[in-house]
């Protein structure tokens, strides 16, 4: 590329362009999964939407494969894009918050943590992820599910309008009135449609403080307390979530010495509603066996959405493969626990996150998320610090996934595929798909942004 070609790029834009090997390059282009080391010709450091219309015009003229960074927290790694231009919208994290409306205007760069800094100040909230640095964007064209889903639904649920720079360089804004399509395909279908530099959000009473928390107990007994969560939540309020993880103890406060380094299962417990409502709902759950340590207690919102941070911190590898479950049946918890008994480093991992609630309260073609009426989603993640150890930890997911594959239900989680789940892809879209290849093929019929969980554009004279 020719240096004033370069410079005429740099110059239309208020934030900066990085080439390979400047200062801030490689700072720039990394993930939040150590695994993945792409390296793009260019990443655009964009500080607005004007910004974003200038980075889509030049690499259309340029013919350069896109790839859209917000959080950055995919564990795929499609914020990134070896030889082509990341558009890099993180410096874009202005979050404001109207509580007399009870919206929140989000930037695309912001994280969940960003987010409920400012929604917090007006004891407001929407369902977000678990982890604080999670990258409001990808989780929100994914569906996105976290402790409020339950009562409230998804992430993408409560979107109510979005701005969208697409593939032909212009905004479109969407919403239930204006590009109802497009809004639609938004909520469930990823970053096919083009790089969203702002979300508006509905919001609900939270906090400020929850009551949230796990109670601990060894392997050994993970069958039994299995079998017990499974009925509680057969019945439980929409109120109560409740998110299994078996995992290596840490060495927390509250657990005893001697377990620090063990292999131990955790039933992490949020409640969105009154205290004193909270303990009584929970109590079965906390009083259940023997457990080794809980740390259920009051505890402020911004706290809990952040609490598992450290576990999930950027830079570690991470191979993951999930799976939705209409239940948690006998041979379902017997197989979770052979596969835990193996967990191949302390940071690797099985969630078992818990839906249902107010997320099956839409149809499954209510918008582009097409898994409603599935119960849990299970997710083996193998994770590792050291290096060498990459080969091992995705042996083993892969051969857990494989002892579950009998047992689980059809379609998986958009945001938890990782990258060579090709063969995976459509059933994460369900009966969704077609009506999303049509939509592509509207507002993006060259499949420009292509670098995401993809869709290809329905060809013309079919449908």
């Amino acid at each position: 590329m020719h240096d004033d070609t370069l410079d005429t790029f740099k110059a239309s834009l208020l934030g900066e362009v990085l080439p390979q090997g400047v200062d801030g390059y490689d700072d720039a282009r990394e993930l939040w999964n150590g695994m993945i080391d792409r390296k793009p010709a260019l990443i655009a450091r964009c500080e607005g939407t004007a910004d974003v219309i200038e980075a889509v015009k030049f690499a259309r003229r340029h013919g350069m494969s896109v790839a859209v960074k917000g959080g950055g927290h995919s564990v795929a790694g499609l914020a990134s894009v070896d030889d082509g231009l990341m558009i890099d919208l993180s410096p874009m994290t202005a979050v404001h918050v109207d509580p007399v409306a009870r919206r929140a205007r989000v930037q695309g760069g912001a994280t969940w943590a960003h987010f409920d800094r400012e929604a917090q100040v007006f004891g407001l909230a929407t369902p977000g992820g678990i982890i604080s640095t999670t990258g409001v964007a990808g989780l929100t064209l994914g569906g996105g599910f976290g402790w409020l889903s339950r009562k409230h639904g998804l992430t993408s649920d409560n979107l109510v309008s979005a701005d969208v720079v697409t593939a032909d360089g212009n905004v479109a804004r969407a919403s239930r009135k204006e590009n109802p399509d497009l809004f639609w395909a938004l909520r469930g279908g990823g970053g096919n449609f083009g790089v969203v530099t702002s979300f508006e959000f509905q919001l609900h009473d939270i906090g400020p403080d929850v009551l949230y928390g796990p109670t601990v107990y060894r392997l050994e007994d993970a069958a039994e307390v299995l079998r017990h969560y499974r009925e509680f939540m057969r019945s439980a309020p929409k109120e109560c979530t409740a998110y299994v993880d078996f995992l290596t103890a840490p060495p927390l406060p509250f657990l005893p010495e001697s377990e620090h380094g063990e292999k131990v299962l955790s039933v992490i417990q949020f409640h969105a509603g009154s205290m004193e409502r909270g303990e009584e709902v929970l109590k079965p759950l906390r009083d259940f066996g023997n457990p080794i340590g809980d740390a259920v207690a009051p505890t402020p919102y911004t706290t809990a959405q952040s609490m598992v941070d450290a576990l999930y911190a950027k830079g570690a590898g991470n191979y993951w493969k999930s799976s939705n479950l209409g239940s948690l049946s006998d041979g379902i918890i017997d197989t979770l626990i052979a596969c835990a008994a193996q967990l191949p480093t302390p940071q690797s991992d099985i969630m078992i996150h818990q839906l249902g609630g107010a997320i099956d309260d839409l149809p499954p073609n209510a918008t582009a998320y097409a898994h409603r009426g599935t119960g849990f989603i299970v997710t083996p993640g193998g994770r590792w610090e050291e290096p060498g150890r990459e080969d091992e930890c995705i042996a083993w997911v892969r051969e857990c996934h494989d002892a579950l594959d009998e047992h689980v239900a059809a379609g998986v989680y958009l945001n938890f595929l990782s990258r060579d789940e090709e063969d995976r892809l459509r059933s994460a879209y369900g009966g969704n798909y077609e009506r999303l290849q049509q939509i592509k093929a509207q507002y993006d019929p060259d499949n420009f942004f292509h670098v995401n969980q993809n869709i290809p554009p329905l060809a013309a004279g079919r449908g």
